[in-house]
C-alpha cells in the first residue's frame, strides 16, 4: 500500500475528500500527518487563513480516534470564541457522520440537555471555549475522570489569541489540572494564522510536558493587493469649518458606501462604538439612496442570535451583505467568497493585520484584499505632533512590516501573573472542598502559568485571603473558600479571567438585541445593532433595558479603548516619516497627506530631537518606543523627574508623544531622562508609595505588595531612546 499520507487516513475521511472533489492534501496536512503518525510529539501548525489548518489537526487525530475508539471524550477542541465554536461545530458534524464519531460543543448558548446526554456517555469529539472547561472542572470534578480518561488530543485554535494573555494561562492551568484529574496525557495541536515567534510559541503549547513540540509553518507565495485612501477631517472651530467638516464626513461615507456596494464585504473597525456609528451611517445613506438595507453588525455586545444572522448572510445569503465589525470577525470563522474587506483607521498590530486580510483571497488563487479608509482631524493651528497623521503612518508601518519582512508581534508571556494566581486557587479550593495549605500551594505552584511565583509570594497570597474572607482556615486548619469567596466563584463571571464590564441586556420586546454596560436613563436613545433604540424602561433587578425603535442622534454605550503598539511598529513609523518612498497602495489623497507630513517633520526637526520646544514653559517628547515603555517613560517623568526638574504636567498622548510643562529646557530635560533611565535597575521604583496597579480582572483580591511586584514585572519595561 501507498505511504502517502491519504492513504493512512480512516476511510471516511477518504470518502470526505473524494466527495469534495479535492485534488490533494495541502503541504499543512501532509506534515500534520507524519507528525501525528509516526512520532509523539506536539503540533504547532502555523500557517495562513484557509490553508487547511483545521483538517490538518482533524484528519490524523480522528483516524486514530476511528482505529481505537476512546472510552471517553477523544478530542477537546478549545476555541477563544463560542460563534468559531459554532461554525467549526457545523464543519466537523458532516465529516463526522459517516465515521459514527459524536461531536458536542460547550458553551453558554448550549442547551442544558446536550451536555447532559455528553456527562451520561463521554464520547468523541468536545469543542469548548475556556470559560466553560473552567465551569466544569469546578462545578463537576468528580465527572471529570470519566469524561477525558482516555483523552488523546487536545487542539488549541487560534493559540495566538491566547498567549500572552491571562486567558492563555488559564487555559495551561485548566489542561494540566485535567491531566492530573484524569490520569490522561493527551497530545497537544495548536493552531495559528499569524504566529512568527515559533520558539515562544512551542514552549507555551508543550508547558508542562516532557514531549517537543513540532512545527508545520508551510511558506506560501499569498498574493496581495493593498490600498490606503485618506481622508481630512477639519476641525470645526466657526461655523465655515462645520460646513466643512460636514462635507469631509459625507465624502468619507459616501466611499465607504460605495466600496462596498452590492457585495458581500467586512468593515473592520477597532471599536464597537465605530462599529455601530458606521451603520447607523450607512443605513441613512442608503435610505437617502433608495438601496436595500443590507448592513449587520458584529461584536461582542450583540446578541447571539443577531450574530449567526449577520455570519449566515455574509457565508451563504443571496445578494449583498455588508458586516461592520470588531475582532469577533477576526478570527477563523469560515465566511466563504468574501469580495471586499475595509479597515477603518489601521489596526494596531501586524498579528491584527495579518488575521484581517485573512478574511479576504480564501479561495483558489484569489489575492487577499484589504482596504484602508483612514479619516484624521487635521488642524494647521494646532500643536506641531498634533499635526502628524499618526493613523496613517501605523497603517503604512504594519502593511511594510508585514509585507516586507514578514514581521509580527513576538509573544510576551506574563512572569507574575497575581490575578490568575487568585483565580486557579479559588477555582482548585472550590472544586476540591478543602485543601491543607501545603497541598493546595503544591496543586498551584505546580501549574506551568506560576513557574516564576516563589512560595513565599504565595504566602503573601494566602494570608491576604485569609485576612479579607475570600478562604477561611478551619479548626484542622484546613483551608476553605470564605463567605466573602463563595459570592465571587458562585457568579457565572467568576469563570472568565479576561476583563468583561458588567452588562444590561437590552430588549425590544421579548426579542434579544444586545447588552450595554452603561445604564441611560428612561426617555435616552443609543445606537445598538446598527440601529436607534429609545429607553422605555429599565428592570434594574433582572439588569434589562426595554426600549423601542427610534430615529434622530445617535449615541454609545461603551467607553472607547485603543490597542498595545510595539515599539517595532514605531519605529517603522519614524522611519516611513523620514524617507523619501512613495509606497504603491497610497491613493492621491493618502501620498499628499505623508509628503505634507514629511516636510513638515523635516523643517521643524521633529525627527531629530527627541526633546523639542513647544512653547512657553513646555516640551514635546517624541521617543518612538511602543506602549508598554512609554507607560514606563511616563511613570518615569512622574516619579523621578516631576520633583528635582519642578515639573507642571506630563500629559501622554499615547503611544506617540507626551506634553510636559515646567521649569526646565529640552536639552536638561533629555539628559534627566537618558541618565535615570540607563542607571534604572528596579522598575517597582516607579510606582508611587502605596499605588498598586491593576493587570489583571482579580488583581483587585490580591496582596496590593503582591501587585506592586506583579506589575513592575509584567506592565513595564527597559526602554532605550533613539
Amino acid at each position: 500500500m501507498s505511504t502517502h499520507p491519504f492513504y493512512r487516513l480512516a476511510p471516511f475521511i477518504q470518502e470526505f475528500i473524494y466527495k469534495r472533489r479535492w485534488n490533494s492534501l495541502r503541504e499543512a496536512q501532509v506534515e500534520a500527518c507524519r507528525v501525528l503518525f509516526d512520532t509523539d510529539h506536539h503540533l504547532l501548525i502555523a500557517s495562513g487563513t484557509a490553508s487547511g489548518k483545521t483538517e490538518a489537526a482533524f484528519f490524523p487525530a480522528l483516524t486514530v480516534l476511528d482505529k481505537e475508539p476512546s472510552r471517553s471524550v477523544g478530542i477537546l477542541y478549545i476555541g477563544p470564541l463560542k460563534a468559531l465554536i459554532n461554525d467549526q461545530f457545523e464543519r466537523l458534524k458532516d465529516l463526522l457522520k459517516e465515521g459514527g464519531i459524536p461531536v458536542w460543543h460547550w458553551h453558554g448558548d448550549v442547551p442544558q440537555s446536550e451536555k447532559t446526554k455528553l456527562l451520561q456517555k463521554p464520547s468523541g469529539v468536545l469543542q469548548i471555549t475556556p470559560e466553560s472547561l473552567e465551569g466544569l472542572l469546578m462545578n463537576k470534578p468528580n465527572a471529570i475522570p470519566a469524561l477525558f480518561q482516555e483523552l488523546r488530543y487536545v487542539i488549541v485554535d487560534e493559540v495566538h489569541a491566547f498567549m500572552g494573555a491571562d486567558r492563555g494561562s488559564q487555559v495551561l492551568s485548566l489542561l494540566a489540572r485535567i491531566e492530573r484529574m484524569a490520569g490522561c496525557r493527551p497530545r497537544r495541536i495548536g493552531l495559528s494564522a499569524t504566529l512568527s515567534d515559533y520558539e515562544t510559541a512551542s514552549g507555551w503549547l508543550g508547558a508542562g510536558t516532557s514531549q517537543a513540540v513540532e512545527v508545520v509553518a508551510p511558506q506560501g507565495n499569498r498574493k496581495l493587493r493593498l490600498s490606503i485612501e485618506h481622508f481630512a477631517m477639519p476641525d470645526a472651530r466657526d461655523e465655515e469649518q462645520a460646513e466643512a467638516l460636514a462635507l469631509a464626513k459625507g465624502a468619507y461615507t459616501d466611499y465607504i458606501y460605495d466600496y462596498t456596494n452590492r457585495k458581500k464585504a467586512i468593515i473592520f473597525t477597532n471599536s464597537r462604538t465605530d462599529a455601530e456609528l458606521t451603520t447607523l451611517e450607512l443605513r441613512r445613506t442608503a435610505a437617502k439612496r433608495h438601496d436595500p438595507d443590507v448592513f449587520h453588525v458584529h461584536h461582542g455586545s450583540i446578541s447571539a442570535m443577531l450574530r449567526e444572522e449577520t455570519e449566515a448572510a455574509l457565508r451563504t445569503g443571496s445578494g449583498a451583505a455588508v458586516a461592520c465589525a470588531t475582532v469577533t470577525l477576526e478570527l477563523g470563522i469560515d465566511l466563504g467568497e468574501l469580495e471586499r474587506v475595509l479597515q477603518l483607521g489601521a489596526p494596531y498590530s501586524c498579528s491584527s493585520f495579518v488575521q484581517r486580510l485573512g478574511r479576504s483571497g480564501r479561495r483558489g488563487d484569489a489575492a487577499s484584499e484589504m482596504m484602508f479608509a483612514i479619516a484624521e482631524e487635521e488642524d494647521e493651528e494646532a500643536q506641531l505632533p498634533a499635526r502628524m497623521p499618526w493613523t496613517l503612518l501605523r497603517a503604512i508601518a504594519i502593511i511594510e512590516l508585514y509585507v516586507k519582512e514578514r514581521w509580527v508581534e513576538p509573544l510576551q508571556l506574563r512572569k507574575k501573573p497575581v490575578g490568575l494566581l487568585y483565580h486557579q486557587t479559588m477555582s482548585i479550593l472550590h472544586a476540591m472542598g478543602e485543601q491543607t495549605p501545603i497541598d493546595l500551594a503544591r496543586a498551584v505552584l505546580t501549574l506551568p502559568p506560576f513557574n516564576e511565583v516563589t512560595p513565599e509570594e504565595y504566602k503573601m497570597l494566602l494570608n491576604y485571603m485569609i485576612h479579607t474572607d475570600h478562604i477561611q482556615r478551619t479548626e484542622e486548619g484546613t483551608l476553605i473558600v470564605g463567605l466573602t469567596g463563595e459570592k465571587i466563584t458562585g457568579h457565572y463571571r467568576f469563570l472568565a479571567v479576561f476583563k468583561d464590564d458588567e452588562e444590561h441586556v437590552v430588549y425590544d420586546g421579548t426579542e434579544e438585541i444586545g447588552s450595554i454596560t452603561t445604564v441611560p436613563p428612561p426617555e435616552y436613545c443609543f445606537s445598538l445593532a446598527g440601529k436607534l433604540w429609545k429607553v422605555v424602561e429599565i428592570d434594574t433587578k433582572h439588569k434589562a433595558v426595554y426600549v423601542k425603535a427610534a430615529r434622530g442622534k445617535a449615541d454609545t454605550l461603551w467607553l472607547g479603548a485603543g490597542g498595545d503598539v510595539h515599539t517595532r511598529v514605531m519605529q517603522k513609523m519614524r522611519e516611513v516619516l523620514s524617507a523619501s518612498t512613495i509606497y504603491p497602495y497610497l491613493a492621491p489623497r493618502a501620498v499628499n497627506r505623508l509628503e505634507r507630513a514629511r516636510r513638515l517633520a523635516r523643517e521643524s526637526g521633529l525627527l531629530s530631537q527627541t526633546v523639542i520646544p513647544a512653547g512657553g514653559d513646555s516640551c514635546f517628547i517624541l521617543p518612538w518606543i511602543g506602549t508598554k515603555a512609554f507607560r514606563t517613560l511616563e511613570r518615569l517623568l512622574k516619579v523621578k523627574l516631576s520633583e528635582p526638574l519642578k515639573l507642571r504636567s506630563v500629559v501622554p498622548m499615547e503611544p506617540y508623544y507626551l506634553v510636559v510643562s515646567g521649569r526646565t529646557d529640552p536639552e536638561t530635560l533629555l539628559a534627566q531622562i537618558l541618565m535615570e533611565s540607563s542607571t534604572l535597575t528596579d522598575l517597582s521604583e516607579l510606582l508611587k508609595p502605596e499605588e498598586a496597579p491593576y493587570l489583571g480582572k482579580y488583581d483587585e483580591f490580591v496582596d496590593p505588595n503582591l501587585v506592586r511586584i506583579a506589575f513592575a514585572e509584567d506592565g513595564l519595561e527597559q526602554f532605550t531612546l533613539l
